[in-house]
């Protein structure tokens, strides 16, 4: 049996696995943790003070009263990177439960292949009974191969669904 990948049903990772995860989780905040060290060290290399650059930034863009603008600007930009994150999250998250249904829902058509297909070979004694039985109506033997070939061919159909929706599903079963 294939165990599928990352789904809800895995045992707990290692510790290890754990760390590393959470050195992915926080990717964000390593790299403004290096921001935060990294920018002293330059400035200090290159004999300036980042804080007074910004200063004097902000002071001649008040001379254009373009200050307020930055400001809004740089709030905005704050919104969209964490509304970005959040939206990469979600989306990241659909895909792994459309992976996880699809995962369920082949193991649930196989596992109604298997009993189906039990079924199916099961009614072929009735049938050799019902070919052996003298004076059987032949319309019912008929009867009986257009009930299995119609339920193999819903089976086959169900197999062969491309799109997993509610609705492909119940069209494939539709009596035709």
């Amino acid at each position: 049996m294939n165990k599928p990948a990352n789904t809800i049903f895995q045992a707990p990772h290692k510790p290890m696995n754990r760390k590393i995860a959470a050195l992915r989780h926080y990717k964000l905040t390593w790299i403004g943790l290096a921001l935060a060290l990294l920018i002293p060290a330059i400035a200090d290399w290159c004999e300036t003070e980042p804080f007074e650059v910004v200063v004097r930034f902000l002071k001649s863009a008040e001379r254009y009263e373009l200050d307020e603008f930055f400001i809004g600007f740089f709030i905005f930009l704050c919104f969209l990177v964490v509304d970005l994150f959040r939206r990469q999250k979600q989306q990241k998250l659909e895909k792994e439960i459309e992976k996880e249904k699809i995962t369920i829902y082949t193991a649930m058509l196989s596992s109604a292949h298997h009993i189906l297909n039990n079924f199916l070979n099961q009614m072929q004694l009735v049938k050799i009974t019902a070919d052996n039985t003298p004076g059987f109506d032949p319309r019912v033997l008929e009867l009986y191969d257009t009930i299995m070939h119609d339920a193999e061919q819903q089976m086959q159909e169900l197999s062969n669904l491309t799109e997993i929706t509610e609705e492909t599903i119940k069209e494939s079963v539709k009596p035709k």
